[in-house]
């Protein structure tokens, strides 16, 4: 309950009211206790005085009995004894509802919320994946590579579709980035497969959830949001990650304010203890970093959990505010974290605080909160208020005519699916393929005008050959003409000087032989007329 500027949140059995100081708030705080000895409704009212100083809450709901906080509380007998008990009817003490703003990782009991793979992060991831070391460290190098070249990591689809590709390029990336087993790579893709089956399909995506959706007020109250977490709970891993994320990113996010009057928003997270269970050391002292400085960003982180050893020391230090409620020692084991529970408060000398924590009832708890110098004040036995709001969950009715009047509901009803590296690598991948296809048909109509250009060559030689065969053959023809014309010519010269000496020799014959007279006369000119005709013929013809 928000009363004088504080936060009054039980009173002790002196009649004293015991406050939670707002400007130490931020210190952080823890709820311990055993099942069902009261610390939802610590929570419960703690959150109420939160809303009611106009800081924003965020908390997981584990049973589902924290939707109530929307809803204005119901009388009853028992609640009228407390009311008169703790005198709060003149304190002004109310039934009255809070705003809150339901939300779901699955989409189905609240707004989608949602994140991508990029702002999740390798380390993150491989917790909830539960990869081993080594599938851990080439997680790393894929994410390494991806910002490298630019491609948004989004929904698990993009996660599948970078794997593959270091897969299929493991080589070429080795030498930049370290040898990466394709035996590996494919226990990673077998573990993204199984996120996805445990609900990343939705998880996974845009429009991410902007943490400064979450810092918001309605009618001067601080927004409660609840996430709910009855189905989540079921797998440990994906829920204390998640809450570990978006308290990375409060960190992250938001800006230095040192040690504000009041907190920008208080983040209580339940079931702590399975933030740490099974976690690597490198995990831890990421937890135990952002414990340690978030508080600078004026945020006050609440564990609540059923034994403070759930806790580790390195985080435990920094929990300023306390609540516990009972613990009980049923082994030597238990005596010694009640022990533990016990030490860790400022000694109160009224009450013995080993002996009063394993003899608390439902309702009632050791309390010590941070005073004004900043030093734990002494242990208080008391009891814790009753909540304003309703106890117990809301009708399936009452929750969706919430969730669907919310003003942040449209903005993050719709999934989108921009580019990211699916789609980028899906281009290139048939941009290579239609490249490869381009260079093998270019290679084929190389090799294809290649053997016709040396077809082409030898019809060329052949036909070359050919046609210097016919001309060497028409050549021979034209020589053997021209060597029978030449006999011809030279037996036709022989004939026709044969019968002109013959002629002229005669001629002659008659000549002589008439002025020579007698046989001997014809005959000498016969031959001389022949002899003188063949050389006039020689002389001619040039033979």
């Amino acid at each position: 309950m928000f009363k004088d500027g504080k936060v009054w949140m039980a009173r002790n059995d002196a009649g004293e009211e015991i406050c939670l100081l707002p400007g130490k708030a931020n210190r952080h705080g823890l709820i311990a206790g055993a099942t069902g000895t009261g610390k939802t409704v610590t929570l419960r009212v703690m959150a109420e005085a939160f809303s009611d100083m106009g800081v924003p809450v965020f908390l997981a709901d584990v049973k589902g009995d924290l939707a109530g906080l929307m809803a204005p509380g119901v009388d009853s007998e028992d609640m009228q004894a407390r009311i008169e008990r703790f005198g709060l009817r003149e304190n002004g003490f109310s039934y009255k509802g809070y705003p809150v703003t339901f939300w779901d990782i699955y989409g189905q009991n609240g707004i989608q919320l949602r994140t991508t793979i990029s702002e999740m992060g390798p380390l993150l991831l491989s917790r909830i994946m539960k990869l081993n070391e080594l599938q851990s460290n080439i997680l790393s190098i894929v994410f390494k590579i991806a910002d490298d070249n630019d491609l948004l990591l989004i929904d698990t689809k993009d996660l599948k579709a970078m794997l593959n590709h270091v897969n299929s390029n493991h080589k070429e990336y080795e030498a930049q980035y370290g040898k990466m087993s394709p035996a590996s790579i494919a226990a990673i893709l077998r573990a993204v497969v199984a996120l996805e089956i445990d609900g990343g399909e939705v998880f996974f995506g845009e429009p991410g959830l902007n943490i400064y959706d979450l810092l918001t007020t309605e009618g001067g109250k601080g927004m409660i949001n609840v996430l709910d977490s009855e189905s989540l709970i079921n797998n440990g891993r994906l829920y204390s990650t998640f809450l570990l994320w978006l308290l990375s990113e409060l960190f992250e996010m938001l800006p230095e304010v040192g040690d504000p009057e009041k907190p920008k928003m208080v983040f209580f997270f339940d079931e702590a203890h399975l933030l740490f269970n099974d976690a690597p050391k490198s995990l831890l002292e990421k937890i135990e970093q952002v414990v340690k400085l978030v508080r600078s960003k004026g945020v006050g982180v609440y564990f609540c959990t059923q034994n403070p050893k759930d806790v580790p020391d390195g985080v435990l230090s920094q929990l300023g505010n306390k609540i516990q409620h009972a613990l009980h020692a049923y082994t030597p084991a238990d005596r010694k974290a009640v022990r533990a529970a016990a030490d860790s408060f400022r000694e109160n000398p009224d009450f013995d605080t080993f002996d009063t924590i394993m003899a608390l009832g439902t309702g009632e708890a050791v309390i010590s909160f941070l005073q004004e110098d900043g030093t734990p004040g002494i242990a208080q036995k008391a009891k814790v208020l009753p909540p304003q709001s309703r106890m117990g969950a809301v009708t399936e009715d009452e929750r969706s005519q919430k969730i669907r009047s919310a003003v942040l509901y449209g903005k993050y009803a719709e999934p989108r699916d921009p580019e990211s590296a699916y789609e980028i690598l899906e281009r290139l991948g048939i941009e290579r393929e239609e490249a490869a296809r381009r260079a093998k048909e270019e290679a084929e109509e190389a090799k294809r005008r290649a053997k016709e250009e040396t077809e082409e060559a030898k019809r060329k030689e052949k036909e070359e050959a050919a046609a210097a065969k016919q001309r060497e053959k028409e050549e021979r023809e034209a020589q053997r003409e021209a060597e029978k014309a030449a006999a011809a010519k030279k037996k036709a010269a022989k004939t026709v000087g044969s019968t002109v000496a013959g002629t002229v020799g005669r001629e002659v014959g008659k000549t002589v032989g008439g002025t020579i007279g007698g046989t001997f006369g014809k005959t000498l000119g016969g031959n001389l007329g022949a002899s003188l005709g063949r050389g006039i013929l020689n002389t001619l013809f040039g033979r």
